[in-house]
């Protein structure tokens, strides 16, 4: 890293010091630290929307997905704009501000429990909030670290340490103000980043037609692993269908893909938006309606040019990697494995022994490399090795140049694993590869920007969370001082939680850990949530049930019907002897259904259902709840 990056580094990093600082000389009261006094600008509190919602698991692992599942994960930025944003803004948020207000509501979990008069939802809430907000967390800091490792060469666990510290450092000294002034700050940095990313990239493949023509002209280089599942090309959606029970392989997969797509992808995320506590408490810190109004526009732009440009040239990125991409470099594999032919372009001979069937089908080995400058130390990268692959061998020992020919998906395989790959790694192995220097120490302050906003906000939730929501319930409201500092702990030990996850779980996981935790904090907290602000006749017990068969249902399917989450966590094998518990007269393609589909529409049935059955609150409570006088005791 040269010393103008390292400058620039610093010099970001200073600033937002600064306004962590500021926010921490304005932050006097409980309110200014958990609500940001009630009173933030509109434009502030749109970025600050925005930049908690786009993270580095949106540009970075989304996009990565992008590149695998192609055009059609556009379809989550049409649901981020109408449900995130219009949805979200017109609908929702002057009801939430109207009802925070009047309740003093300080935290997501207190205005639930202030509607329904529940201690219990207080504390339950909070609970979820604390223990699984960690996994969104992880997978925002897997995402930078990604990135920032090779820009910083260090090493990927050196990145999620530093990105662990610099936000705890603001956000357990500044409260909400600091953070919503940080992430304003980021989100512009954001903007900034994301657009010259989309005109870069259309520079670089000759233009948008051209570009987009021939993302679609490649359709036949999908990989067979991925035709199985029903991929039909990067610019259309997959094969829908659900497979019959008792269908042979690969009939039974044929329609996996379109399932991950649109009800983990699309619908987790794209639904789950509007149940994010770390999102709902920003309708709080806004003073009126009309501000509210004033951040819709915003926020939907912002939104657009994040999720639109990261997705795009996500997808885009296929058509550099397979046709342009030339990597200046010195091919570090042993003379003797390769034949240079008549043209002096290399070809590799041997198949690593241990290499998987599917990999010896396709590529001779991988084609290991180290970048000029990197020193004889530095760590190899690597590249499959496949028919199209050409090393252009440098006169006397100079540098060679190396042209992989791989779909986004292959380029991102390395030894050891299978075809396929790390499709986290693909939008920062894009922007190092495609793009100038300069552009690489901007971006990495994008993704830097990205990642801190989500993060600092998720934490301060998590702290707020077993705080003000779980410490002060039991006995301990006349220690406010002493909340805030259980606050700042609770901080701490999320950071801790999700640095330890981020170690030992990494590849292909975040748009999956995102989806997950937006897919279950809207099977838990989005019906009681949104009837709670419409609805009178809903009910206590009703609010319960909901947030109980949402949960549960959500944590059953994850443990033992999803079959890679229930693979993964190995309590279905531990138990009963297999992977999931799907049975075998039914269909395969339940096991790629994401909970979502199941738990949200029995979590909102059930609160239906047992608000009509049971007695209605008190009415003078219901009155005072929807903007009425506090009942007398």
């Amino acid at each position: 890293m040269d010393l103008i990056s390292i400058i620039l580094v610093i010099f970001y990093l200073m600033v937002t010091g600064y306004l962590g600082y500021l926010g921490y000389q304005r932050t006097k009261t409980a309110a200014d630290y958990l609500v940001a006094g009630r009173s933030a600008n509109p434009i502030v509190m749109a970025l600050s929307y925005g930049a908690t919602f786009i993270s580095t698991s949106a540009i970075v692992g989304f996009g990565g997905t992008a590149a695998s599942l192609g055009m059609g994960v556009l379809w989550l930025t049409v649901l981020n704009i109408f449900v995130g944003i219009f949805i979200a803004f017109v609908f929702l948020g002057n009801p939430t501000r109207r009802m925070g207000h009047h309740l003093d509501a300080h935290t997501f979990p207190e205005l639930i429990a202030k509607r329904y008069d529940s201690r219990f939802l207080q504390v339950a809430c909070a609970l979820i909030i604390f223990c699984f907000m960690p996994l969104y967390a992880m997978a925002v800091m897997v995402g930078g670290a990604e990135f920032m490792a090779p820009i910083f060469h260090i090493s990927y666990n050196g990145a999620l340490y530093i990105f662990a510290i610099i936000v705890a450092a603001y956000v357990i000294a500044g409260g909400l103000k600091g953070v919503m002034l940080t992430d304003a700050l980021q989100g512009a940095i954001m903007l900034v980043g994301m657009a010259v990313l989309l005109f870069a990239t259309y520079g670089l493949l000759g233009g948008v037609t051209e570009a987009h023509t021939a993302l679609g002209a490649m359709k036949d280089e999908v990989p067979g692993f991925l035709k199985a599942i029903g991929h039909q090309g990067w610019t259309a959606m997959p094969k829908f269908g659900f497979a019959a029970p008792g269908t042979p392989m690969p009939g039974a997969v044929g329609y996996h893909m379109w399932w991950v797509l649109v009800s983990t992808i699309v619908m987790g995320v794209g639904i789950g938006v509007l149940a994010q506590p770390q999102l709902i408490v920003r309708f709080m810190t806004v003073k009126s309606k009309q501000a509210l109004n004033r951040a819709t526009a915003a926020g939907g732009i912002f939104i657009l040019f994040m999720t639109g440009v990261a997705f795009t040239v996500g997808a885009l990125s296929n058509v550099y990697f397979a046709q342009r991409e030339q990597i200046t470099c010195q091919v570090v594999d042993d003379a003797a494995l390769l034949d240079p032919g008549p043209d002096g372009k290399g070809k590799l001979t041997l198949v690593p022994a241990n290499a998987t069937d599917e990999v010896k089908a396709r590529a001779k080995r991988f084609v290991s490399y180290r970048l000029p400058g990197a020193g004889e130390d530095a760590a190899l990268n690597y590249v499959l090795w496949t028919d199209k692959t050409e090393i252009l061998h440098g006169p006397g020992g100079a540098t060679d140049v190396l042209k992989p020919h791989l779909i986004a998906v292959l380029r991102s395989v390395g030894p050891g694993t299978t075809l396929q790959g790390n499709t986290d790694t693909l939008i920062p192995a894009y922007v190092r590869s495609a793009l100038p220097h300069w552009f690489g120490v901007v971006f990495m302050l994008t993704l830097l920007s990205a990642a801190m906003s989500t993060m600092s906000s998720q934490f301060h939730t998590m702290g707020t969370a077993l705080g003000r929501d779980v410490f002060e319930q039991y006995g301990h409201h006349e220690h406010g001082s002493k909340s805030i500092h259980i606050t700042r702990f609770a901080i701490i030990v999320g950071i801790v939680v999700a640095l330890v996850l981020g170690k030992y779980v990494r590849g292909n996981i975040i748009a999956l850990a995102t989806a997950i935790f937006m897919g279950l904090c809207a099977s838990s907290f989005l019906p009681l949530f949104v009837l709670g602000l419409f609805w009178r006749r809903m009910t206590k017990p009703a609010a319960v049930a909901s947030l109980l068969v949402g949960f549960l249902t959500s944590g059953f399917w994850l443990l033992f019907v999803n079959g890679k989450t229930a693979a993964g966590i190995g309590l279905s094998q531990a138990w009963f002897g297999k992977p999931n518990l799907v049975p075998a007269t039914w269909s395969l393609t339940w096991t790629v259904v994401d909970p979502i589909v199941v738990a949200l529409p029995l979590s909102l049935l059930t609160a239906v259902v047992v608000a009509l059955i049971t007695r209605p609150m008190d009415k003078s409570y219901v009155d005072y709840v929807y903007g009425g006088p506090k009942p007398s005791a």
